[in-house]
């Protein structure tokens, strides 16, 4: 056992009633990587839905650099009516006669409203065309949660019957959004092929996965050679079956025969795979399973980082989240009740600094973790479908990224008597003590730290005395304005308004603007000057379990 878990049990037994978080302004580590602006979700026809346009805005104004959405189903045939893990964008079709006909419309709408939110796409190149598909029916899949895959993963998911000609669809889908946007716009998007090709949403090998990849990399290539290109979105890789796909595909990658153009590798400018964590219900109480999710995260690093060539390619979690169905409904599966509190706030800003400091530990470059999550339409308020929002509602984990928001600049070193080490995450998750911890970013004339309360059992428990210790500030002796950000029980909350109105599912237009008003960020306490001597200064406050602080303070 290492010796910072020895410490981490000594502190646990030995704990002091306060919460000691020492932060090093001066001490910078680093830029702060902006890895939490990256959302996605199964259904792209929502993304032009008035609540789909509205989260998109606010997402974008939440954050200094623009984030990326990654949906599913771009290239799907049907005629662009969404549901459940479902949609479609009828870009390609064949004439009697088996010449393509391309329709960009309904793909352009969908980045349109990214763009005029000031967002960007993270390009999934998939699924299936039902015209290339070597397996066109059944073509549209029938979902309902704990049913057979067989009748969901279907047309869609196969391989196609022309790969030559599914790199023209792919070529040809860049040249159009070069053409429209501008090429120096498509260069700042990323373009991923496929999703989960380890399990049945590609119903081919892992050989055939490389030959669509070959192709549709080659094909970004001719059409951008600047175009940013990656995969294979595996699933977690914790997992023997998708460590093994993982790696097949890195080696090809680095030494196979590409399929398409005869040379040895292919493109590949980011890596991406999936992480997912393990909730269950206990006792009528909700369980989180962290461990898993971060264990997945050290999987992949390591699979990574044991290609030299490949190690310092940009790693994106094209998935990162708390288990693995956001269409599953509290109402179905109990363990999924997180979803509408503040304990999924809580467990994203303790995931956040995880992947950092792992990626850290194990020598990768860490560039985004990607929250699938969004909005369902028609659906009931607070359902415990993993959203951001419902029915254009904020929900209190949307606080939480506009938290990480203002982690603006560098990264400063923050250390905390309540931190559970990594090791004993990975070896048992946080079933002990609950976990006190911050992250600390600076610019010139700022300092943000971000402090959470978490703990994977959601039981009531006391409130945690959090004395945050800065250090490093401008020297000489200041006022500085204190601002201090709250997501809990009764702050940043809209469910917990939504319960104390009687769980209304007609809200009248009075309670629906109420409802709006309570899931903005707000703040635990009115902003104040504080002094700052000899560049420190302590802040004391109390912090609720499962709730997140932001203290920002700000000077001339």
């Amino acid at each position: 056992m290492r010796a910072s878990i020895l410490l981490w049990l000594v502190a646990a037994l030995s704990a002091q009633d306060t919460v000691q978080i020492a932060v090093e302004a001066n001490h910078r580590v680093g830029p702060f990587p902006p890895i939490y602006r990256y959302f996605g979700y199964d259904e792209p026809n929502y993304t032009y839905t008035p609540n789909g346009r509205k989260l998109i805005a606010e997402l974008s104004a939440a954050n200094s650099e623009p984030p990326y959405f990654r949906t599913h189903f771009l290239l799907a045939t049907g005629d662009g009516s969404p549901s459940l893990k479902w949609g479609s964008t009828d870009v390609l079709t064949e004439g009697a006669d088996g010449a393509a006909k391309y329709d960009w419309t309904m793909v352009d709408r969908i980045f349109q409203t990214y763009l005029a939110s000031g967002a960007k796409p993270f390009v999934e190149i998939g699924f299936m065309p039902k015209s290339l598909s070597i397996k066109p029916e059944p073509y549209i899949p029938i979902w309902s949660p704990g049913d057979s895959s067989d009748r969901y993963f279907v047309g869609w998911a196969y391989p196609p019957k022309d790969y030559a000609k599914f790199g023209e669809l792919v070529f040809r889908w860049v040249r159009h959004a070069m053409d429209k946007w501008g090429a120096a716009e498509v260069e700042s998007w990323y373009w991923e092929v496929w999703n989960e090709p380890d399990i049945p949403y590609w119903r081919g090998t892992p050989e055939e996965y490389d030959r669509l990849y070959d192709y549709a990399a080659d094909a970004v290539k001719r059409a951008l050679p600047r175009a940013r290109i990656g995969g294979p979105a595996t699933t977690g890789p914790a997992s023997a079956h998708a460590a093994a796909f993982l790696r097949q595909f890195l080696e090809h990658c680095q030494s196979g025969r590409n399929a398409a153009t005869g040379a040895i590798g292919a493109p590949l400018d980011f890596i991406s795979f999936h992480a997912k964590g393990k909730p269950v219900a206990v006792d009528g109480r909700v369980r989180m399973g962290m461990a898993q999710n971060a264990r997945d995260v050290e999987a992949g690093y390591r699979i990574v980082s044991a290609y030299p060539k490949l190690s310092k390619l940009p790693i994106i979690l094209s998935e990162c989240d708390p288990e693995g169905c956001a269409a599953c409904s509290a109402r179905v599966y109990p363990q999924n009740a997180y979803r509408n509190t503040s304990l999924y706030a809580a467990y994203t800003a303790a995931m956040i600094k995880n992947v950092l400091d792992l990626a850290e530990r194990d020598g990768v470059h860490i560039e985004g973790m990607l929250t699938w999550a969004f909005e369902f339409e028609g659906q009931p308020y607070f359902d415990g479908l993993r959203t951001l929002a419902t029915n254009g509602i904020d929900k209190p984990v949307l606080n939480l990224f506009r938290m990480a928001g203002l982690l603006r600049g560098d990264r400063v070193k923050v250390e905390s008597s309540a931190a559970v080490p990594l090791d004993a995450l990975l070896g048992g998750g946080m079933a002990g003590n609950p976990e006190v911890d911050a992250l600390g970013a600076r610019t010139e004339h700022s300092l943000a730290v971000l402090v959470w309360n978490y703990h994977d059992d959601d039981v009531a428990a006391p409130q945690a005395e959090v004395h945050l210790a800065i250090a490093g500030l401008p020297a000489s002796d200041r006022r500085v304005l204190e601002r201090h950000y709250r997501v809990d029980a009764s702050h940043s909350n809209a469910h917990t308004l939504w319960l104390q109105m009687g769980s209304p599912q007609q809200p009248s237009a009075e309670q629906y603007a109420a409802l709006e008003a309570a899931g903005q960020l707000q703040m635990a306490e009115p902003p104040k000057w504080v002094e700052s001597r000899s560049g420190k200064l302590e802040v004391l406050f109390r912090l609720p379990r499962q709730g997140v602080s932001l203290v920002e303070l700000s000077w001339d």
